[in-house]
């Protein structure tokens, strides 16, 4: 049982579970029915997703210090009472379950979904290859 951390849109892996998108916008240009057949993911929970100005700031980290100030700006977000209870929560089903969080960026290390790793890591849960 566990979670894994997936690029939304990339082939399922066996005995995968639901995908949620961690994303703040859906796919562009695909219907809402598709989104599940298509592998972009089957329940879109922008709570885990940067806010709009986080995210802009993410998109132009082109080195390691803008991408510090986005993973401090992010992980404070996420440290917010809501985001923190989801994660816990998230964490405690990866012990009973398997599912898959994720988002679009193609480079993990350069995406919210690598701090979201962290976080799920550090409240104890069960992280899948």
């Amino acid at each position: 049982m566990g979670i894994r951390i997936v690029r939304l849109g990339s082939e399922r892996s066996p005995d995968e579970g639901p995908r949620i998108g961690t994303v703040r916008r859906p796919p562009r240009g695909v219907p809402r029915t598709e989104f599940a057949r298509q592998n972009w993911y089957d329940l879109w929970y922008p709570n885990l997703a940067p806010s709009v100005e986080t995210m802009k700031l993410g998109q132009q980290a082109g080195d390691a210090a803008k991408w510090q100030i986005f993973a401090k700006r992010f992980l404070a977000e996420m440290r917010q009472p809501d985001a923190a209870r989801t994660i816990a929560l998230l964490a405690t089903l990866s012990h009973h379950a398997n599912f898959s969080l994720g988002c679009y960026c193609q480079d993990e290390s350069r995406c919210h979904r690598s701090i979201l790793r962290t976080l799920l890591k550090d409240c104890q849960a069960s992280i899948l290859s």
